[in-house]
């Protein structure tokens, strides 16, 4: 079921990330368009590529819940959690996935747990990164527009 959640939210995840970035980048692209238009076009597009980065994670996790989850010949220790010593993967009795930030951690016998290396190292720092400077930029274009109302004095 978990693996069905991440997949979704991979397909739902990167759907959404394609229309942000190409909204963004068709209007920065028109002609005439005012400077003091681009920073929204900006952070719709680098708002787009966080979400991208963080549905491409979620595959990754994705995977590996189907990999955790698939019985049979080979299963044991689990194939996500073999990245690490043979001592410590034949410890393994269980998984966690946790989605902020995303990664898939081995739960051992004795209650600590390792990530495992599932989610690319990348993923976290990019989405939030690039979430960050999306957000301020959004945030930039609102209080412009609200000080140029105020200016006007069509603010309510």
């Amino acid at each position: 079921m978990l693996a069905l959640v991440l997949f979704s939210g991979f397909v739902v995840g990167m759907a959404a990330a394609l229309v942000l970035v190409i909204r963004g980048a068709r209007s920065a692209s028109r002609r005439g368009r005012k400077l003091s238009r681009k920073p929204k076009d900006l952070a719709l597009i680098l708002g787009g590529a966080a979400i991208g980065v963080y549905a491409w994670g979620m595959a990754h996790t994705g995977l590996a819940v189907m990999q955790a989850e698939d019985g049979g010949a080979g299963s044991f220790p689990l194939k996500p959690c073999r990245d690490t010593d043979a001592t410590k993967a034949v410890r393994v009795i269980g998984y966690e996935v946790d989605f902020v930030p995303l990664r898939f951690e081995c739960r051992l016998d004795d209650g600590t747990r390792y990530r495992a290396s599932s989610v690319p190292d990348y993923i976290n720092p990019a989405a939030l990164g690039l979430s960050l400077i999306a957000v301020t930029l959004a945030a930039a274009v609102v209080i412009s527009r609200d000080d140029k109302s105020m200016r006007k004095g069509t603010h309510t």
